[in-house]
């Protein structure tokens, strides 16, 4: 009783086995016909974004105040090396629940090019609150020449800049229940999304292949962070998802940081203009009460 009892385990966990490899080369096999039909049509990223949680979505959506905090570091230590974020002011970091003493010892790690001098020459010295994070290269042309041909794109906007689109019938749904989060979806899928290219698909060499990419097969970029890679020191997982989540959601605090002001102003238009709608209503009741 007891072998033919270890007979059956095994040969489920042999079934099971089986199953998930063929479970695995049905994806592979699938995600390679996806491929060949994006490159013919040219209708890219090959696989549509995920969409994740945030604490910003919704009509009441609030940044995450400590998820912007680690997305900061995260940008810091391994994002800024080759994207710049020229249009963030350091005095803007108190939005993040940093006091001004934080924000002006956190501005002085970084130099800034000034001038000219008395003598007409430039010169660089430790940036201040008011200054804007600098850009990790002198110019766009020296950018492209360190990487590859292509500058990195800036990351003040790139939340509102980047997006796919949702295809019917969603983006009709979109009208009435507004998604604005498509670009932090499409950069955490970019950033968690690389892979290895399916059996028979060739990318170009010095290219990574990443089916979410928006413009092609594979970039250029290679995946820029790894597990462990930046230490949170609230305790939060350090996993790529975790880094992910955290570096799209301060870049979307870059590109709309008064997205909150903004709801709330939204809000109170709503309820005025509901409101309006009643008293008209009420009004044009009273007046043509008694007439026929």
């Amino acid at each position: 009783m007891k072998k033919l009892f270890t007979s059956i385990v095994l040969a489920a966990a042999l079934a099971g086995s089986a199953a998930t490899a063929v479970s695995a080369a049905e994806e592979a096999h699938d995600l390679k016909a996806q491929v060949e039909h994006a490159i013919a049509g040219g209708h890219f990223p090959v696989l549509k974004p995920v969409e994740q949680k945030w604490s910003f979505a919704g009509f009441y959506g609030k940044y995450d105040k400590a998820a912007l905090q680690r997305g900061l570091k995260v940008y810091k230590e391994v994002c800024s090396a080759c994207h710049s974020m020229k249009r963030v002011a350091f005095r803007t970091l108190t939005d993040l629940g940093y006091t001004e003493a934080q924000v002006k010892a956190f501005a002085a790690e970084y130099e800034v090019q000034d001038g000219p001098n008395a003598d007409g020459e430039m010169f660089t010295r430790k940036a201040v609150p008011s200054d804007y994070f600098p850009s990790p290269f002198p110019n766009e042309e020296a950018a492209a020449a360190a990487n590859g041909g292509a500058a990195p794109p800036d990351f003040s906007l790139l939340a509102k800049a980047r997006g796919v689109e949702r295809g019917f019938p969603q983006f009709v749904i979109d009208m009435f229940v507004p998604y604005q989060e498509g670009g932090v979806d499409y950069i955490y899928n970019l950033i968690t999304g690389y892979q290895e290219a399916p059996a028979g698909v060739e990318v170009a060499e010095g290219t990574h292949f990443n089916p979410h990419f928006i413009a092609g097969i594979a970039l250029k970029m290679a995946p820029p962070i790894s597990a462990d890679q930046v230490t949170y020191d609230d305790g939060t997982p350090q996993t790529v998802e975790q880094y992910a989540h955290d570096v799209s959601s301060f870049m979307m605090w870059a590109a709309e940081p008064h997205l909150e002001e903004r709801k709330r102003t939204g809000f109170m238009v709503m309820v005025f203009l509901l409101g309006l709608a009643a008293l008209v209503y009420l009004t044009k009741k009273a007046v043509y009460a008694n007439k026929h």
